[in-house]
C-alpha cells in the first residue's frame, strides 16, 4: 500500500483525533426540505450542511491495457468549532481519496489526503464544483470536469465530458436513506461522462478513454442508527443506459434500506421504491489485511429486471483510516443481465465490513 501523505488538519493545538471527535459531537439532525436543486449553483459546496461528497469512478483503456479508477473529495463541518472566530479553527475538513485498478497487474493503487479549509491549503467554492487540497484538484467548467491528482506510486489526470443531463436521484434530488425522514441527502448522479486523459502507474504513462460515472450528495444526516454500512452500484451500460442500486445495512446483514433508479439512453427514467430491490451475495472474499469478507458478486433484482454484478479484481479494498477513518471495498466491476451477459461496468462499493461506518 502507498504511504500516506496527509498533514495533519487540526488548528495548533488539535491533534487528529480530537479534531475527528468533534465531527461526532453533532446535534440532532433535521430532515431536509424538499427543493428544485439549481444549476450550476448545486454543482457546488454546501457547507451548512455537516457530509458532502463528490464522487467519479469509471473505467478506461489505452492502447493494450484496461484500467478502472476512482476519486473522491469530501466535505465535513466541524459543529463544535463554528462559533469560533479564530482563524485557526478548523470549521471545515476536506478529505480526498484516489484509486487506480491495473487489471494487467492485478493491482490496486490507492492514496488519500485531508486538510482544514483555508490557508491556500484546501478550498471548496459555493459556486460551482472547484475543490482543491494541496495538488489534488476537481473542477468543472462549460466542457465538464478536470480532475487532477498525482499521488505516490500512481497519478490521475483525465477531462470528463458530460453526454446526458444531470440525473436527480430518489425523489427530484431528495433521496431517502433510511425510515427516518431524517436520513436523507441531495443526490444527483452524471452518467455515462466520457473520460479522456492519462493515468499513470509506477512512472509510466497511459493515455486512455474510457467511460464515468459521478456522484454528489450532501446531508445533514445519512445513517440510521441501526445501519453499519451500505452496497451501492453505479453502471454505465453499454446500451447508453445508467442503473444504481443501494441498500443500507444493519449489523446481522439484513437490509434496513433500498433505494435506486435506471435511465435509458432515452431520458426515460424508473426511480425505485424501497420495496422493489432485492441484493443477494453470491461469493466473497476475504481481505489478509483486515480479515473483512466482502462479497464480490450479487445478483440483484430490480423492476427493471436482475443483474449480476462480479467484481473484475477481488482484492479492491481501500484503507482510508489516515483521512476519513474507514476501510472499505470499492472496486471495478462488470454487469451482467439476466442471462449472463455484459451489458455494462461501473463501480460497486461496500462499506461497514472492516467496521461498522460512522458519518
Amino acid at each position: 500500500m502507498p504511504p500516506l501523505n496527509a498533514p495533519t488538519p487540526g488548528a495548533r493545538g488539535w491533534s487528529r483525533r480530537a479534531v475527528l471527535l468533534a465531527t461526532l459531537a453533532v446535534p440532532a439532525a433535521w430532515a431536509l426540505p424538499p427543493r428544485a436543486l439549481q444549476f450550476p449553483r448545486d454543482f457546488g459546496s454546501h457547507s451548512g450542511l455537516r457530509t458532502e461528497w463528490w464522487y467519479i469512478t469509471g473505467h478506461a483503456n489505452s492502447a493494450a491495457r484496461e484500467f478502472g479508477f476512482q476519486l473522491t473529495f469530501f466535505r465535513s463541518r466541524i459543529d463544535a468549532t463554528q462559533a469560533m472566530h479564530s482563524a485557526f479553527a478548523a470549521k471545515q475538513l476536506i478529505f480526498a481519496h484516489a484509486a487506480i485498478t491495473d487489471l494487467e497487474g492485478r493491482k490496486l493503487w490507492h492514496d488519500q489526503r485531508i486538510a482544514r479549509e483555508g490557508f491556500g491549503v484546501a478550498s471548496v467554492s459555493e459556486a460551482d464544483t472547484d475543490i482543491r487540497l494541496r495538488d489534488w484538484s476537481l473542477q468543472r467548467d462549460g466542457a465538464g470536469y478536470a480532475a487532477r491528482l498525482p499521488a505516490t506510486g500512481f497519478a490521475i489526470d483525465l477531462r470528463f465530458a458530460s453526454t446526458q443531463p444531470v440525473l436527480l436521484q430518489g425523489s427530484a434530488g431528495l433521496s431517502r436513506k433510511g425510515p427516518e425522514p431524517e436520513q436523507a441527502s441531495y443526490y444527483y448522479s452524471e452518467p455515462q461522462l466520457a473520460a479522456s486523459g492519462s493515468l499513470t502507474v509506477q512512472g509510466r504513462r497511459f493515455e486512455v478513454l474510457g467511460r464515468a460515472w459521478l456522484d454528489h450528495e450532501w446531508s445533514e444526516a445519512l445513517m440510521h442508527p441501526e445501519a453499519v454500512g451500505w452496497d451501492w452500484i453505479g453502471m454505465n451500460l453499454f446500451d447508453g443506459s445508467a442503473l444504481t442500486a443501494f441498500r443500507l445495512r444493519r449489523r446481522d446483514g439484513s437490509a434496513l434500506w433500498h433505494g435506486g433508479s435506471l435511465r435509458t439512453a432515452d431520458g426515460r427514467l424508473q426511480v425505485f421504491g424501497p420495496e422493489a430491490l432485492r441484493f443477494e451475495a453470491q461469493a466473497h472474499w476475504t481481505s489478509p489485511r483486515t480479515r473483512a469478507a466482502y462479497p464480490t458478486r450479487w445478483r440483484i433484482e430490480t423492476p427493471a429486471g436482475a443483474f449480476t454484478v462480479r467484481a473484475l479484481l477481488d482484492d479492491q479494498e481501500l484503507d482510508g483510516q489516515g483521512s476519513t477513518g474507514t476501510v472499505y471495498w470499492e472496486g471495478l466491476s462488470e454487469l451482467l443481465d439476466a442471462s449472463g451477459k455484459p451489458v455494462g461496468r461501473g463501480y460497486l462499493e461496500l462499506t461497514g465490513y472492516a467496521q461498522p461506518l460512522r458519518l
